[in-house]
């Protein structure tokens, strides 16, 4: 009898601290998580005031009452708003394309073909990762203007369409598919195009999907090669258009009116996060793990 009282006794005990604990573990999440979309709620809540309330707040208040949506109209009157999301979809979108042919052939060449140097052509590509990200702007801008590139769709996409990273986290995945599959299409006579195609490619779709989406919002959120690339509105994106807004006063008198075009912006990011938000963990899980 005292040895189930006291087994009892323990087992409560156990429990209230793993209540304990939990509670504690929530209680920490639901901070960071205030600190996380705190600066969120303040850009949506900035981008519904009104100039004249905004200004008047000589304590900023946390909320509104008279909410209003001429802080957006005036964002895609002042700038050619519509414009720069156009420019910067197309940026997106081909640059991820032409990436994702670049780096497949490439993950698969390092992971399934046997070649000599690969080895040392693979750890000579890791290397580049140590290289400053400033060191290779300087080069690939000397470069595109030596081209004639400049304020060109080509000129912005062409230094974009290829990553080591990326390379590097498809091959972990191409090589966690068992050799024998790879052995058993060779005996069947399946080209190595078409093993890539019809089983690599389809196995390691959680991954795939995860670096289109990295790469979309990386373009998305492209800043200084634009910047130094283009000086013509008609090929700016929605990053120039921002800066163009500050540089033209507009931003730094009309505050809600720069946080609407902000939100503008992030918005598709968030829904695009949102949507695939499952097969990103799940790919960034699968591209960390062989085997």
């Amino acid at each position: 009898m005292a040895d189930t009282q006291n087994y009892q006794a323990i087992e409560h005990k156990a429990k209230v601290r793993s209540r304990i604990s939990q509670t504690i573990v929530h209680i920490l999440l639901a901070l960071w998580a205030v600190i996380v979309l705190f600066p969120f709620y303040w850009m949506l809540l900035t981008s519904v005031k009104s100039y004249g309330a905004y200004n008047s707040e000589y304590i900023p208040k946390f909320f509104t009452l008279s909410p209003t949506f001429q802080n957006y109209i005036d964002a895609f009157t002042t700038v050619p708003l519509g414009r720069y999301l156009l420019n910067t979809l197309i940026f997106a979108v081909v640059t991820t394309a032409i990436m994702m042919v670049v780096i497949i052939g490439a993950a698969f060449a390092f992971a399934r073909l046997d070649f000599k140097g690969k080895n040392f052509l693979f750890t000579f590509f890791l290397a580049l990762m140590m290289i400053p990200n400033e060191l290779v702007i300087i080069t690939n801008f000397q470069t595109i203007t030596h081209w004639g590139m400049r304020n060109t769709f080509l000129g912005l996409i062409l230094p974009s369409v290829t990553s080591v990273f990326y390379i590097y986290l498809l091959k972990e995945n191409f090589e966690g598919i068992p050799d024998s599959l790879y052995k058993a299409a060779k005996v069947d006579g399946t080209s190595d195009f078409k093993y890539l195609t019809r089983v690599m490619i389809p196995i390691a779709r959680p991954t795939i999907i995860t670096i289109i989406i990295l790469k979309v919002i990386e373009c998305w959120n492209s800043f200084v090669w634009p910047r130094l690339i283009t000086d013509k509105q008609e090929y700016f994106l929605v990053s120039n258009g921002i800066q163009e807004i500050r540089e033209n006063g507009f931003g730094r008198e009309n505050v809600p009116a720069m946080m609407a075009a902000v939100v503008v912006i992030s918005v598709p990011l968030i829904i695009l996060f949102l949507i695939f938000r499952k097969k990103i963990m799940a790919g960034v899980s699968r591209g960390g793990t062989k085997g």
